[in-house]
C-alpha cells in the first residue's frame, strides 16, 4: 500500500475547523484556527513540537520568533534549508495557537488535533529518519512509556531513546523558547553533548539528499 499523500492532508487540515466547531475537550478555540505545519514525503527530519506561538500565528509560519532562531542554531541549519519542506518537516501536537492562559503563557495544544491528524501524517512521511520530539506533549506521544519522570528525565536519557531499534529514530529536546534558559544553564550537559550528535545527524541527511539524483 503507497503512503497517503502529504500535501492533501495538509490541505485538509489547513481547512480543519474542528477545535472551532466541534470541541471534544474542553471550551471552542475562541479565535480563528489558522493551522501550520510543513513537510513533504521526501523529509527525512521531523520538527515535533508543541503548538505554534502568536509570532507564528500572525505569520503563517512555524517558528518564526527567537525560539527558532535558537532551534536553527541548535540543528546547524540556514533558514533557507530550515524552511525546505523537502528536507525537514515540522508538526506540531496542535497545529494552532492555542490562546493564552491568565498569566500571558500558551495554552496546552488542541488534543483534537492530534487525535484527529497526527497518524495520517506521519504515515504521509514515509521517509523519516529522525523525530525532534520537542516538549512534554510531543514527548508522551512520541514516547508512550518511555516518557517517564518528566522532561528532564527524558531528555537525559537522549542517548538510550535514540539508540532504540524504533524507526524513524526519535530524539527527545526542551522547547527553544527563552523561557527555558535556566533550564539550559542547569543542563551544560544539553549543549555540550547532545547537540553535536544532533547537528551530526542532520548534516548526514542533508549529505544524503545532495547524493540522489533529481527526480
Amino acid at each position: 500500500m503507497s503512503a497517503p499523500d502529504f500535501d492533501r492532508l495538509a490541505r485538509q487540515l489547513r481547512a480543519c475547523r474542528i477545535c472551532r466547531d466541534a470541541p471534544r475537550h474542553g471550551p471552542p478555540l475562541a479565535h480563528e484556527p489558522r493551522p501550520i505545519l510543513q513537510g513533504s514525503a521526501s523529509a527525512r527530519l521531523c520538527i515535533a513540537s508543541q503548538a505554534p506561538g502568536t509570532r507564528a500565528h500572525a505569520s503563517g509560519r512555524p517558528f518564526s520568533d527567537p525560539s527558532g532562531v535558537r532551534l536553527r542554531q541548535w540543528l546547524g541549519l540556514n533558514e533557507t534549508t530550515f524552511y525546505d519542506a523537502r528536507h525537514v518537516a515540522i508538526v506540531p501536537m496542535g497545529s494552532c495557537f492555542p490562546g493564552q492562559d491568565a498569566k500571558g503563557g500558551d495554552r496546552p495544544p488542541r488534543r483534537e488535533c492530534a487525535e484527529t491528524w497526527r497518524v495520517p501524517l506521519f504515515s504521509a512521511l514515509p521517509r523519516l529518519e529522525l523525530i525532534l520530539v520537542i516538549g512534554q506533549y510531543a514527548q508522551a506521544w512520541h514516547l508512550g512509556e518511555d516518557f517517564r519522570d518528566g522532561l528532564t528525565r527524558t531528555v537525559e536519557r537522549w542517548r538510550e531513546i535514540l539508540a532504540q531499534p524504533r524507526r524513524p529514530r526519535v530524539l527527545p529536546m526542551p522547547h527553544p523558547s527563552w523561557r527555558n534558559n535556566g533550564w539550559l544553564k542547569r543542563n551544560p550537559w544539553f549543549e555540550a553533548e547532545l547537540l553535536p550528535v544532533l547537528r551530526s545527524e542532520v548534516r548526514l541527511m542533508l549529505a544524503l539528499d545532495e547524493q540522489e539524483p533529481a527526480a
